[in-house]
């Protein structure tokens, strides 16, 4: 749906903000929610977020708006320096754009994104959340790695393909209604011609 770079950096702006919210809900709530309770004795999640003075990221506790502000400025650099650009590049050695139908297009450019994505976020996290204080071996971080892409994978591509995607496309129709008006009117006037 974007055509030019100011409407990619929207796409991607909004893509990230859903996603990481997201994932940071996802990380934890299902992934760690019940042993941070357990850790800390408490009855909620973020009761146990806050018992520990916050989320443990580089080595010490910050808090979830710091989570979200870094993992924000990271995966937002990623998506628009390797995400984007590799994700449109692989769909279209399978599908061709404007030829094939848009929807197995989109798909392929959503599966393609998520499969580049999510390992290398989860190797960056591998790296943020490394307990440090165990001190560093290359192969517990190598373990925390693959753990991670197993479990965020899955829900990667199924969130992105269902719910964010979805969204984020729409949201992107209403703020560019006028310039997709003005395409399509352009593409019909081509096509009567």
């Amino acid at each position: 749906m974007p055509r030019n770079q100011f409407q990619r950096m929207v796409f991607a702006f909004i893509t990230v903000v859903i996603t990481v919210h997201t994932y940071v809900f996802y990380s934890l709530y299902v992934v760690n929610g019940a042993t941070l309770m357990q850790v800390t004795g408490q009855s909620s999640v973020l009761k146990a977020v806050d018992a520990m003075g916050g989320v443990y990221m580089c080595g010490r506790n910050v808090p979830i708006w710091a989570v979200v502000l870094v993992e924000f400025v990271l995966a937002f650099t990623l998506e628009n320096v390797m995400g984007s650009p590799c994700s449109f590049k692989l769909a279209c050695k399978i599908f061709t754009p404007g030829k094939d139908h848009p929807v197995l297009f989109e798909t392929a450019i959503i599966c393609a994104t998520a499969g580049l994505m999510c390992p290398a976020m989860s190797f960056i996290a591998a790296f943020l959340y490394y307990p440090y204080y165990a001190g560093f071996d290359i192969f517990t971080l190598l373990a925390n790695f693959l753990k991670l892409v197993c479990y965020n994978f899955p829900f990667a591509v199924l969130s992105q393909l269902f719910f964010i995607q979805p969204f984020v496309r729409k949201v992107f129709g209403l703020l560019f209604a006028k310039d997709i008006k003005k395409r399509s009117e352009e593409k019909n006037k081509e096509a009567i011609i």
